[in-house]
């Protein structure tokens, strides 16, 4: 299973209560799922039945933005986890 860092940031972040994590995931689903155990305090309040909510957005390696659960994850790829209305 591929190694992911997850980062936080703004709001995402004050949930999470820490700046990242690392967690093994294939796909975005299989992310949040760790991300369940990992860090609880953000998914009680990011995630919704499985789904990234409306008010957050995923950035990975920078180049790529999703709320697409089935997105893949390879080994290496950093997952930013931000306010959807970040720098609007």
């Amino acid at each position: 299973m591929p190694q992911i860092k997850v980062e936080f940031f703004g709001v995402p972040r004050l949930k999470a209560k820490v700046p990242f994590t690392h967690v093994e995931a294939g796909n975005v689903t299989e992310m949040l799922n760790a991300l369940v155990r990992e860090v609880p305090e953000f998914t009680q309040a990011c995630v919704d039945e499985g789904q990234l909510s409306s008010e957050c957005l995923l950035s990975i390696n920078g180049v790529q933005f999703t709320r697409d659960v089935s997105t893949p994850l390879r080994e290496g790829d950093e997952v930013l986890i931000l306010s959807a209305d970040v720098g609007g």
